[in-house]
């Protein structure tokens, strides 16, 4: 096993918690162990359903605003977008990401383009693909971006499992690049995480595994913990102390 030195960051995927309570539900996770939020955009074309837009995450920023934001674009033009996004700039730089996929523009010649405008505008770098696209799309664009997303579920289809044939994926985009952050998308929860941790992945996205959890402190810090002993290579007395929401 090779390890790395990327920071071990749980993200929670907010379609899961209860949206009508968007800031208090991601200050919830935060203070159960979350270390970053992850924002899922849909625009009903790229994928069936419809979640939220850019001015939910510039309202979402008002009450968090020292905190990571990866804004996961399931958009079919994800360079309508960049700009509002960008108006939820954190307290700090470098704590938002526009993070888009290959398929929506590589088709249309427009995913340099899309690189070009996140970077205008202050914001990281994300490219993500979907499970049927091989891991050279990431590669091609992989020394201009911040962040890899490599997709365990189909983007937009509920109730589907972890597809671990994708840790090829992130094996191979680990050991071109060391200190890439890989993030990891669906299906990931306590029971699939040291798959994900093993692999090489470093961000860890789990949507039911946080909000549906019984235990959500118990859960994240548990996920954090498999990132940091399989991807970072840490003994058990340096692992992040395990939490628990029961007495």
């Amino acid at each position: 096993m090779v390890y790395h030195c990327c920071p071990a960051m749980i993200g929670p995927s907010v379609l899961d918690c209860d949206m009508a309570c968007l800031a208090d539900e991601g200050k919830r996770a935060l203070a159960a162990g979350a270390t970053y939020l992850h924002l899922d955009v849909m625009d009903g074309h790229f994928v069936p359903n419809i979640s939220f837009g850019p001015y939910v995450i510039e309202c979402l920023r008002k009450h968090i605003p020292d905190v990571f934001f990866d804004c996961h674009m399931m958009t079919s033009e994800p360079e309508n977008w960049v700009e509002k996004v960008a108006k939820a700039q954190g307290s700090q730089p470098g704590l938002l990401c526009y993070t888009f996929h290959y398929e929506a523009t590589e088709p249309r010649g427009k995913t340099q383009d899309v690189i070009d405008a996140i970077k205008a505008n202050n914001m990281k770098v994300g490219l993500t693909i979907s499970p049927d696209t091989p891991i050279d799309a990431i590669l091609k664009y992989a020394d201009q971006i911040d962040l890899a997303l490599i997709m365990t579920v189909y983007p937009g289809k509920g109730g589907q499992s972890f597809i671990e044939p994708m840790m090829e994926k992130v094996k191979t985009l680990r050991a071109a690049y060391p200190n890439m952050d890989i993030e990891v998308d669906g299906g990931v929860k306590p029971k699939t995480v040291d798959m994900a941790a093993k692999a090489g992945a470093n961000l860890i996205v789990s949507g039911s595994g946080v909000y549906k959890a019984e235990d959500m402190s118990g859960n994240i810090t548990t996920m954090q913990r498999s990132v940091e002993k399989f991807g970072n290579g840490k003994e058990e007395e340096a692992l992040t102390p395990l939490r628990s929401d029961k007495a």
